[in-house]
């Protein structure tokens, strides 16, 4: 249990002891001489030592005094930094950040945005984890992410908090030695007799009803080959010449070289990637990102 009378007398004794003299201690503590001389008897009884020798000089410190000066130093010094954090704490410039992203969003919307979080919060710690879409709202109404950055599913639950951040253009992923691998950009319809890589219904049906809804519109309703649990697996997949895949255009950052990935003509975009959180659990750190990802 901690004895904050204790403390309150250690800092006193501090004061005293920097400017050998009782009056200006008193002075310097913002109270009356006489408090502070029974606060410094109280220490001293309560120690069972005299730390004082006191004259009309001022007052010195006694050997007993002097031997346990450094570490009430010490002690002073791990308060003053316990106050800066719990400060720092509150006004949210440090802490614990827990992030739950989509992989497109950890390719391109969350690095630019965390870089000016640590730049205007630069001791704070972002852990990110791999989520789904689907998994955001219950992630959020438990604790176990802060925030989440996701496809725009019409995600509701109570407090839940959205924030539009952009679009995602759609590409097509294709294996090198694809003939279409060669031009600027792929016409959706040029990819009817391929076979596709999706996205696995079963984890995201919203994105991939959306992918065959595109597909349909431009004439053709895809040969999917394989369903797989992650974009990087579709990529792979190409890789490995099973097929093509309807993917986010950022995924071209981490294709390996066998892969190409080719913007679709016409600058298909199939959702918007958004910014979750959950009014119900406030964290300042929480407001230091929504403000940073709502500036222009």
């Amino acid at each position: 249990m901690i004895n904050f009378r204790l403390m309150r007398h250690l800092w006193l004794f501090l004061a005293v002891a920097e400017e050998e003299h009782f009056g200006r201690a008193a002075r310097r503590l913002g109270m009356t001489q006489p408090p502070l001389t029974e606060h410094i008897q109280t220490l001293e009884h309560a120690l069972k030592i005299k730390l004082f020798e006191r004259s009309r000089r001022g007052a010195k410190l006694t050997p007993e005094g002097l031997a346990i000066l450094p570490a009430v130093r010490k002690f002073a010094a791990q308060m003053e930094q316990l106050e800066r954090t719990v400060t720092e704490v509150r006004n949210g410039q440090t802490g614990v950040l827990t992030i739950g992203a989509i992989t497109v969003a950890m390719l391109d919307v969350l690095p630019p945005l965390l870089e000016k979080l640590k730049t205007t919060h630069p001791r704070v710690t972002v852990a990110i984890k791999e989520i789904d879409s689907g998994e955001a709202v219950d992630a959020l109404q438990t604790g176990d992410i802060d925030l989440a950055f996701v496809r725009h599913e019409g995600q509701s639950g109570k407090g839940i908090r959205v924030l539009p951040l952009n679009e995602e253009p759609l590409g097509v992923a294709l294996h090198r030695s694809h003939p279409l691998a060669a031009q600027d950009t792929v016409a959706l319809p040029a990819l009817a007799d391929e076979d596709f890589v999706m996205f696995s219904r079963q984890l995201n049906p919203a994105y991939f009803d959306a992918l065959i809804a595109c597909c349909q519109a431009n004439g053709f309703s895809p040969r999917i080959l394989h369903e797989v649990r992650a974009l990087t697996s579709q990529v792979a997949f190409v890789g490995c010449g099973q097929g093509v895949a309807l993917v986010p255009l950022a995924m071209a950052q981490v294709a390996p070289e066998r892969v190409v990935v080719r913007p679709l003509q016409g600058q298909m975009t199939l959702a918007d990637t958004v910014m979750l959180w959950c009014e119900a659990r406030p964290n300042a750190l929480v407001d230091a990102v929504v403000a940073l990802a709502s500036l222009p």
